[in-house]
């Protein structure tokens, strides 16, 4: 059984990831909460798998909250909720010690994957966010090496994944949801899946950010 916290100042809000939550048998909503402040005291309490936050609370805010909270309970594991997509929230959360990152505009599935993911000790980003750092990135690392971060010439890493794989990788990196790449390849979900998994064994990484900043680093996608 997966116990989950919730600190959100909406109380809307949270009825609504509550329901979400209720449909998974392996999760339990064990507290609630909507200050930042009172985070440590409700994780000291609950002893909560996962802490779902708001990073815009009044009085403490989720990035103050998350620190506090990492440097007493150094094993606390936070997805930050939020409803910026901009590189600039997203690095602060990460910063703060969360592992993970989703806007409100989430559905049902992800939340559900992204809890599963950070509660097996991985890292999950939601897709819009993750295509934004990745253009980030490559932004940072052409102004480093002063244009020398080309992809005019994308070497697949047919050495390694499968055509199909390399095609998923790239929709990955194109930020898109497991549903959408598996409407734009015309696979089902649960294959979109497997090929995923897939990906991250065979890169020897632990989740998708990861795989696809690898990727960048190795030329193996174009970054729109």
């Amino acid at each position: 059984m997966t116990k989950i916290l919730i600190v959100d100042d909406h109380q809307l809000f949270r009825e609504g990831v509550k329901r979400i939550l209720d449909f998974e048998d392996s999760f339990e909503v064990v507290g609630e909460g909507d200050d930042g402040s009172e985070v440590s005291e409700l994780y000291s309490r609950f002893e909560p798998d996962v802490v779902l936050m708001d990073i815009n609370m009044p009085g403490m805010n989720g990035v103050e909250a998350t620190e506090k909270l990492k440097n007493e309970f150094p094993d606390a594991k936070v997805i930050m909720l939020s409803i910026h997509d901009d590189e600039s929230y997203v690095s602060h959360a990460l910063k703060s010690g969360a592992l993970g990152y989703m806007l409100k505009e989430m559905d049902a599935d992800a939340i559900v994957q992204a809890i599963k993911v950070v509660a097996a000790g991985g890292s999950y980003l939601h897709p819009k966010v993750t295509h934004n750092l990745v253009a980030e990135f490559r932004r940072l690392s052409e102004r480093e090496h002063k244009g020398s971060f080309q992809q005019n010439d994308i070497r697949r890493p047919l050495h390694l994944l499968t055509k199909r794989e390399c095609e998923v990788l790239q929709l990955l990196t194109d930020g898109q949801s497991n549903r959408t790449i598996g409407e734009t390849l015309f696979i089902s979900e649960k294959t979109v899946k497997n090929h995923v998994s897939s990906i991250l064994q065979k890169m020897g990484v632990n989740d998708r950010t990861q795989a696809v900043v690898t990727a960048i680093k190795n030329g193996w996608v174009e970054v729109k």
